[in-house]
């Protein structure tokens, strides 16, 4: 049979044909056929990426479209103001750090990306200067790869006043806030990822009410003053370097009805020389932690109010001697407090103290802390209270412990 006998007769095949039906439709003549100000609801099915929008529109996936990439770039991208982007499945980015592949790509301003399944990428939505758009509603899985060849399941890069909420994060390294002031991070659910939220010369952020588990470290704060943490849910941060909640040089906080359980640290903070600046911690529960707090730094002057240290292995650990000693304690509950309320007005009759002793052997040989809570130590510990050999050292005093 001549060779074009044999493609008449492959085409006329029931596979071939179905194979032809299932190819992905064009995207990109359909973008460019839509009117500024548009809407295009694509009809359920499969579109080819990667695809740009270069006109402001509204693209509705009425959760039946699927965009699907090539596997070499960015899936869909944004290149101009004021797009919606709803009910889309978006699938197969490349895997370029690089390049940065991406599902969604933003640039440009007044965007909403709601109810988007996106999943197989390498980034999830990635917002380069964009202002003033919501990210709400949608949920990313990343690509199943190791933890330190994932990217970021939302990255934020120069970008300011946006609001990122009630999204479900799956599978990727971290939440990234990067040089991007004055945004809301509401209500969204993060798990198996490097950093929960990776906040960096990101000043004012409101971050409330979000939900991270079994990540490396919860919530990292570096050069980024002002925030509000407020209201979170951070669980199972379980790498030695990191904790629940950590700020590095960032002035000015307010850290608030948090829960923090379950954290190699519940929450790690320098102690900066400077007597301005300074953290308010209030109403948060530390619990079933290693450490509850860890100091590192100088003096410090960070104000604790009405916090709850429940069962963590050790409540409150310091890098040396001084670290946190100007810190303000007052109404905190802590479960090892050994006081009486003989008046019953719910504060304990005396201060609750707490000192180095033994336990100064693994804060200033990090080494030795894989003895910590060893028959040894804890001989040593009880020896040094019994009958100290040296005048411990005093890490805190609340005036005013606050009974259960």
């Amino acid at each position: 049979m001549k060779p074009r006998a044999y493609f008449l007769a492959a085409l006329a095949a029931p596979a071939f044909a179905a194979t032809l039906a299932a190819a992905p439709a064009p995207l990109q003549p359909l973008l460019d056929a839509t009117p500024p100000g548009g809407t295009l609801r694509l009809a359920p099915g499969s579109y080819a990426g990667p695809a740009t929008i270069k006109r402001p529109l509204t693209l509705d996936g009425g959760r039946q479209a699927v965009i699907m990439g090539d596997g070499n770039s960015t899936v869909l991208s944004v290149a101009t103001n004021g797009v919606t982007l709803r009910g889309l499945r978006v699938t197969g980015s490349g895997d370029s750090h690089d390049r940065v592949d991406a599902g969604i790509l933003l640039e440009g301003d007044d965007h909403r990306v709601e109810d988007n399944e996106i999943d197989d990428v390498l980034f999830g939505i990635h917002l380069k200067r964009v202002n003033r758009s919501r990210i709400a509603g949608n949920r990313v899985t990343g690509k199943a790869l190791s933890l330190a060849m994932r990217g970021d399941a939302i990255r934020l890069w120069y970008s300011r006043h946006n609001v990122i909420e009630g999204n479900r994060f799956t599978r990727a390294r971290d939440l990234t806030f990067a040089n991007s002031a004055d945004n809301r991070i509401v209500g969204n659910r993060f798990k198996d990822g490097r950093y929960g939220m990776h906040v960096i010369f990101s000043p004012r952020l409101r971050i409330e009410n979000n939900h991270l588990s079994d990540t490396g470290t919860g919530i990292v704060v570096l050069y980024s003053p002002e925030l509000v943490l407020r209201g979170n849910h951070v669980a199972h941060a379980l790498t030695g370097g990191g904790g629940g909640i950590v700020f590095k040089e960032s002035r000015d906080a307010l850290v608030e009805d948090n829960q923090v359980l379950h954290c190699s640290v519940g929450l790690r903070v320098d102690a900066p020389p400077e007597s301005a600046g300074k953290l308010t911690v209030s109403n948060n529960r530390f619990a079933h932690n290693i450490v509850g707090l860890f100091f590192y730094g100088e003096e410090g002057g960070h104000r604790f109010f009405d916090n709850r240290f429940e069962n963590n292995l050790t409540t409150v650990a310091i890098s040396a001697p001084g670290a946190g000693s100007a810190n303000i304690w007052r109404s905190n509950f802590w479960d090892d407090y050994q006081g009486f309320d003989r008046n019953a007005d719910g504060i304990g009759d005396t201060p609750h103290e707490v000192y180095l002793f033994a336990d100064r052997i693994w804060m200033e040989t990090p080494m030795a802390s894989f003895f910590r809570n060893s028959p040894v130590l804890e001989m040593l510990d009880f020896l040094e209270r019994l009958a100290p050999f040296s005048s411990p050292h005093l890490v805190l005093r609340d005036p005013a412990p606050r009974m259960r």
